[in-house]
């Protein structure tokens, strides 16, 4: 989905978001709240100059308005793969940019993730995910890597990744996969101002993921670790 008619449907008119490059930047208001959105398009790829705009953006909400919450849009093909940013630890900038949201959270921002067109890899990671909560439209397509290329990293063939994608979540691609898995908390259709006000008036103060993921049926065990991680 374009960002334009998506801004459209998620706010007031008037909406006050502007393009620059991939990167998306301003205010909306949402039944007349004001809310600040930080996103990107075009399916970005995310090189050091996006990861430090989109730390930027978040820094000054928190500093300039604080308490208002931050809607992420996300449309990333994950981090950028040139060498240039490998040399100048891309990974740190987009820890960086994970910092900046996790003090948005900590200064009591509530912070709604959307993935309204792409996610993939590291560049969803240190957006959409970290929210407190993040939410897809279902035409989304979300992946955190390929199949051949997990075959690659965990030396299992691609077969029976194949095989076992198709009863594991953890294995698969897509939206559905994800809701699954509790990464995705819920898919947006219909109104979707309505259910990104109501995400606002309910967003999470703790981190729901490993729990969603058991009652789903798609991460078994991940909420249990932690529980034995806590009593310890």
């Amino acid at each position: 989905m374009n960002w334009a008619p998506l801004l459209d449907a998620l706010f007031d008119v008037g909406h006050q978001v502007t393009c620059s490059g991939d990167l998306l930047t301003g205010t909306a208001e949402v039944q007349g709240r004001t809310v600040a959105v930080v996103g990107t398009t075009n399916h970005a790829a995310i090189g050091v100059e996006l990861a430090l705009a989109q730390a930027g953006a978040v820094l000054a909400v928190v500093r300039e308005h604080p308490g208002r919450p931050i809607v992420l849009l996300v449309d990333t093909q994950g981090q950028r793969l040139r060498h240039r940013d490998e040399l100048l630890g891309i990974n740190r900038y987009m820890a960086h940019l994970g910092c900046c949201i996790e003090l948005a959270r900590r200064q009591h921002h509530a912070v709604i993730g959307l993935v309204y067109d792409q996610a993939l890899s590291g560049g969803f990671i240190t957006s959409g995910l970290i929210a407190d909560a993040c939410y897809a439209l279902p035409e989304a397509e979300i992946r955190v890597m390929r199949l051949p290329a997990m075959a690659r990293v965990t030396k299992i063939d691609e077969e029976r990744l194949t095989e076992l994608s198709k009863s594991n979540p953890v294995f698969a691609p897509g939206v559905e996969n994800f809701v699954a898995m509790g990464g995705i908390r819920a898919l947006w259709r219909g109104d979707l101002q309505a259910q990104l006000r109501i995400a606002l008036e309910n967003s999470p103060i703790v981190d729901q993921r490993s729990l969603d993921g058991a009652a789903r049926g798609g991460r078994k065990l991940a909420a249990m670790v932690v529980e034995r991680v806590v009593e310890a």
